[in-house]
């Protein structure tokens, strides 16, 4: 964002503070607790939402080289992904196109070509099929332009790798990020790294995990023994984008920018900025990095976590930079796992029959304003 628009957040934030008010919307709404826990309503996410919305899945620096490859699971499906010699980056279904076995094994490694395990059909890292053992006996009419790996839409933007699986054309990122690309063009990522990734997987719907990290109410509480303390009690705002959202969480350091002259006012050094990438992906913007937060759904009750901290790739040589990313990664996967095993706690009691709804207060309503963009990706059932 452009610092007139971080001096206008600062000051609403530094006004409901003076106020002792949150930021509240008009109404007190709800959610039926079918949603996060309706298998039919699931699989209608996984092919209205997750394979219809362009999403980030890999840092640039994941596929660092040309010959890179990394595998990995993208809306239930799974991915290969490539640079080739000149560069570009690829996404295919990680399948054969012979029998259907799976190609690529190993999560990451640098190749230009792939020989699936079963018969050793092979294929180079832009798709093409290049090899057929028996070729000629077996399939002498074989169309090998037909049978190349089956291509996702994919496009490297903003230092990232962006894939989608409703066409094999790439996708128009700036488009479909409905006014929030400035943003995630400040941010600079291209110039980072993924210097730690922890992955979990937890038994927990992905809204959940989403809705958590969009509201200050629970911080005083959830968080009381680790970030609780710097930040302002229930002090937030927030700002949609399409689907899209920018949450600041103020922190106490906030409270004294009136000290300083606005043109030295950084609001990154004062907040926690996230971004909420529709549907699950969420960077959470510290004073020197960036924590990726990936919540892959798996199922109505189970959700992958991808945890990842990005830094700049300039300071990654002393040991001192080293133990100071660690410490931040540390901070932020202990802090997000106080988030997560609460949201655990809540699918399991779901369908215990204590609500049938869940309820968003007035200082929630970045909730409601998420799952109605979940609602409206759906359409009717």
């Amino acid at each position: 964002m452009d610092h007139a628009t971080e001096v206008e957040l600062a000051k609403e934030l530094l006004a409901l503070k003076a106020e002792k008010s949150a930021y509240l919307d008009d109404v007190v709404s709800t959610r039926p607790i079918t949603d996060y826990l309706d298998a039919e309503r699931f699989r209608r996410e996984q092919e209205r939402i997750f394979r219809a919305v362009p999403q980030p899945i890999l840092h640039a620096s994941e596929l660092h080289e040309p010959g890179s490859f990394v595998v990995r699971e993208f809306a239930g499906l799974p991915v290969l992904f490539t640079r080739d010699a000149d560069g570009v980056a690829h996404a295919f279904l990680n399948v054969c196109r012979h029998r259907g076995s799976r190609l690529v094994a190993e999560a990451s490694g640098c190749k230009r070509r792939f020989s699936c395990p079963y018969h050793a059909w092979t294929y180079n890292n832009q798709g093409a099929l290049v090899g057929v053992p028996h070729e000629k006996q077996g399939f002498p009419d074989l169309d090998r332009d037909a049978m190349s790996l089956r291509r996702l839409g994919c496009a490297e933007r903003y230092g990232f790798i962006w894939a989608w699986a409703d066409g094999e054309a790439s996708p128009d990122i700036d488009a479909s990020l409905a006014g929030l690309a400035p943003d995630l063009a400040q941010l600079d990522a291209v110039s980072h790294t993924v210097l730690h990734t922890e992955v979990q997987v937890r038994q927990v719907n992905w809204k959940l995990l989403v809705e958590g990290g969009i509201e200050a109410y629970h911080f005083r509480v959830a968080h009381r023994d680790t970030i609780a303390p710097y930040f302002n009690d229930n002090l937030s705002t927030y700002r949609s984008f399409g689907p899209h959202m920018r949450s600041i969480l103020s922190k106490r350091t906030m409270n004294n920018l009136g000290e300083m002259p606005e043109a030295e006012w950084r609001l990154r050094d004062h907040a926690q900025v996230l971004y909420t990438v529709f549907p699950s992906n969420s960077f959470l913007v510290q004073a020197d990095h960036i924590a990726w937060i990936q919540q892959e759904a798996i199922s109505a009750d189970s959700t992958r976590v991808r945890l990842s901290t990005l830094v700049p790739a300039a300071r990654v040589e002393s040991d001192a930079d080293l133990a100071h990313w660690s410490r931040n990664h540390e901070i932020t996967v202990t802090t997000l796992n106080e988030d997560f095993e609460i949201g655990e706690g809540i699918q399991a009691g779901l369908d215990s029959g204590a609500n049938t709804h869940l309820t968003f207060g007035r200082f929630e309503g970045a909730l409601d304003v998420f799952n109605a963009a979940v609602d409206a990706h759906l359409g009717p059932a």
